[in-house]
């Protein structure tokens, strides 16, 4: 037979609005199993009683049959095997109900005995359950809203013990008795399928016995079906008795498992406190306010869903958002008359809620998973091995690591005498608020009493509180190097642009370079920082790398927060176990400490793997290496050509002044020709007329050569 769903005897002792809505289906059930089997009941009396009228009743019955399948039962509605059974029995007894004659004493034994114990008997008990149950609910929550009205005050130890008592026995009587009204409307959904079936086929067989089987109407079909139908009762009935034993043994099993937690402030040495929850669920009182100074407490049942508090009361179908637990503060908080209370403060702080748990155990429990989720660990693939990992990590964070010890003990310098530095604002002193801290600082990869910053301090509104100031102070500096002066305009042009999501966890001064050790040392210790001062906020901030800087822009304002030039930051890399984790190294030209530049690691935690952020940055240092190389050689090869034009320059003057200077030579030769002699040594001189007549014929017969 198809099976069905079944009411989770061990979620008893919860008693949560799902397990009271799916006890209302299962009620819903209980009563249209009753009015149906009231109507089968009176259809098989009037069998019964009147023998005349045995046509009429057994058509009655095989309509009834009939419309089993189109009953709309919340459990077992859609079982075919069932109503092709009962289809076959309809069919059967309506071709026989003309000539039946059926003896009173056989129908009374196998027809009508079954349905009337399974009236009386069987659907009495579960109205009787049913009040009872009420009852001891009522009693039970009656004793818990007297326990949550217990003063702290001590001269009231007798009625605290008093009403502990009544919660136990309340609480105990509660679940004993949800435990055995479960039981028993599972065990209907095994008696109803009997009921239906046992009558008819002692019906059946009491026809077989009057007719001799020598009906027509009876043929062996017939007999092997009843036959099968026969086995089929049997399987079920064994089916019944073997989960009643292993329901009882279940019961048995929870009353001794469950006498701990009877009473509503157990022994954490018993039942040790799990700190390593990503979901929890359970009853809580939250309080409301009902006037100016008056308060007022009510019982809900809360659960976590995904980065969600969620609120649900007993009669609601499903809960309802409380409050956005991510990245959100919570804490234990001493109420006026209120035990176990703790505070839970949104990311804002524009929302509050105090909650009160029914034990210490449970207070601690909800503080260490509302710390886990607001972490956003659920988000991950194991979240509870995280937070086992997280909370490891917070423990250890606050101890020494051994490894430094042993490989820096001699570099490590007394810490008697040293200056304690005060916490304020956002930042906070890390090598002066506890030895473990202390110890974490002096190791030789992070400066010793260095600061750590907890929140960006944005450039520019340092720059505007500057210039309110008198025009004879000089400009204000960031502490970690950036420039508070007015930015210079990167070039459109870019040709990287990539945008990712990130949140600063903080930064600090270190003093090594060289590898990633420096990256992962600043992370633990910002991460224990926070953990030890309960520090959960983090700025939200678009990460926008270019070829020419990294800048952190406000989401909501789109202003640049902080600007590093790509040039600066020497080392980037991600956490090696949570990869979300990410920082880069950093060297400020500002001031500088004994000689040196200041070297400030700034760590975030990102949406996307830390590992494609880092991938993007040296992406960027390539192009921008390359970019410089390109700029240097192009300058190279236009000094060059301007070498090679001025080179050119030089050899053209150079020329020109060689020819001017053969000008000047022939014109100085032609004009210191020697005189014509006479003959007889005399000296001829000629007059101007004929020197110039002599020049021009000298000047026309070259021009007479040049034009031939």
């Amino acid at each position: 037979m198809p099976g069905f769903d079944t009411l989770p005897i061990e979620e008893t002792l919860e008693d949560s609005p799902q397990t009271r809505s799916l006890l209302g289906v299962f009620e819903e059930d209980t009563a249209s199993i009753s009015s149906y089997f009231s109507q089968l009941f009176k259809a098989m009396q009037r069998i019964y009683d009147a023998q005349n009228e045995l046509s009429a009743a057994t058509h009655l019955t095989s309509k009834l049959l009939k419309d089993y399948e189109k009953q709309r039962f919340p459990l077992g509605g859609d079982d075919e095997v069932m109503s092709s059974t009962l289809q076959q029995f309809a069919k059967v007894i309506d071709e026989l109900s003309s000539c039946h004659a059926v003896l009173s004493t056989q129908l009374a034994d196998a027809m009508m005995f079954p349905i009337t114990q399974f009236k009386e008997r069987d659907l009495r008990e579960i109205v009787i359950l049913k009040e009872v149950f009420q009852i001891a609910s009522d009693d039970h929550d009656a004793a818990i809203n007297r326990y949550s009205r217990l003063s702290k005050r001590k001269e009231n130890e007798k009625v605290k013990n008093e009403v502990m008592e009544d919660v136990y026995t309340s609480r105990k009587k509660h679940h004993e008795t949800t435990m055995h009204y479960f039981a028993s409307l599972n065990m209907l959904q095994y008696k109803k399928k009997i009921v239906l079936l046992e009558p008819l086929l002692g019906y059946m067989q009491a026809q077989i016995s009057f007719f001799k089987l020598g009906s027509e109407n009876l043929t062996q079909q017939w007999e092997d079906f009843l036959t099968d139908i026969g086995t089929s009762v049997q399987n079920v009935r064994r089916e019944m008795d073997s989960d009643a034993e292993a329901m009882d043994q279940t019961i048995q099993d929870l009353k001794e498992a469950s006498d701990p937690l009877y009473m509503p402030d157990p022994d954490p040495n018993t039942v040790p406190v799990n700190r390593n929850l990503t979901r929890k669920a359970g009853y809580l009182n939250t309080r409301n306010k009902t006037g100016l100074v008056s308060t007022s407490w009510d019982r809900q049942y809360f659960f976590t869903q995904g980065g969600n508090l969620m609120g649900q009361s007993r009669g609601d179908v499903a809960g309802g958002l409380v409050m956005d637990i991510d990245n959100c503060s919570v804490m234990a908080v001493d109420c006026e008359d209120r035990r176990f209370c703790f505070q839970i403060t949104s990311f804002d702080g524009k929302k509050v809620a105090i909650l009160q748990a029914e034990s210490r155990k449970d207070c601690e429990e909800w503080i260490a998973t509302i710390n886990n989720i607001s972490k956003r660990i659920y988000l991950s693939e194991n979240p509870e091995e995280i937070a086992a990992r997280v909370n490891q990590s917070a423990l250890e964070a606050v101890t020494p690591s051994p490894s430094f010890q042993q490989r820096h003990e001699s570099f490590r310098p007394s810490t008697q005498g040293r200056p304690r530095t005060g916490r304020s604002g956002s930042q906070c002193s890390v090598g002066s608020e506890s030895p473990a801290l202390s110890s974490l600082s002096l190791d030789s990869l992070v400066a010793s009493d260095t600061p750590i910053q907890f929140d960006i301090i944005s450039p520019v509104s340092e720059e505007h509180a500057s210039q309110a100031k008198s025009a004879g102070q000089g400009r204000r500096t960031n502490p970690f190097g950036e420039s508070g002066g007015p930015e210079s305009e990167e070039s459109e042009d870019s040709i990287l642009h990539q945008l990712f999501i990130v949140r600063f966890l903080g930064c600090m001064e270190v003093k090594a370079t060289e590898s990633a050790d420096v990256i992962y040392e600043t992370m633990r210790q910002i991460l224990a920082a926070r953990a030890i001062h309960n520090i959960f906020r983090m700025t939200e901030s678009h990460l926008l790398v270019t070829c020419e800087s990294l800048k952190l822009i406000d989401p909501q304002t789109q202003i640049t927060r902080l600007r590093f030039s790509l040039s600066s930051v020497v080392l980037c890399a991600s956490h090696q176990e949570n990869k979300r984790l990410f920082g880069f190294v950093l060297q400020t030209a500002g001031g500088r400490v004994d000689g040196r530049p200041v070297t400030v690691c700034y760590v975030f935690e990102s949406n996307n793997d830390g590992e494609q952020i880092c991938d993007s940055v040296g992406l960027a240092k390539q192009i921008a290496l390359h970019s410089e190389m390109d700029r240097k050689a192009s300058q190279k090869q236009r000094e060059m050509n301007k070498a090679k034009e001025k080179q050119q320059e030089e050899l053209h003057k150079q020329k020109q002044i060689e020819k001017d200077l053969e000008e000047q030579s022939r014109l100085i030769a032609a004009s210191s020709r020697p005189s014509q002699t006479a003959a007889d040594g005399q000296v001829l001189v000629l007059s101007n007329s004929q020197s110039e007549d002599s020049d021009v014929g000298e000047e026309g017969q070259k021009k007479g050569e040049s034009e031939a």
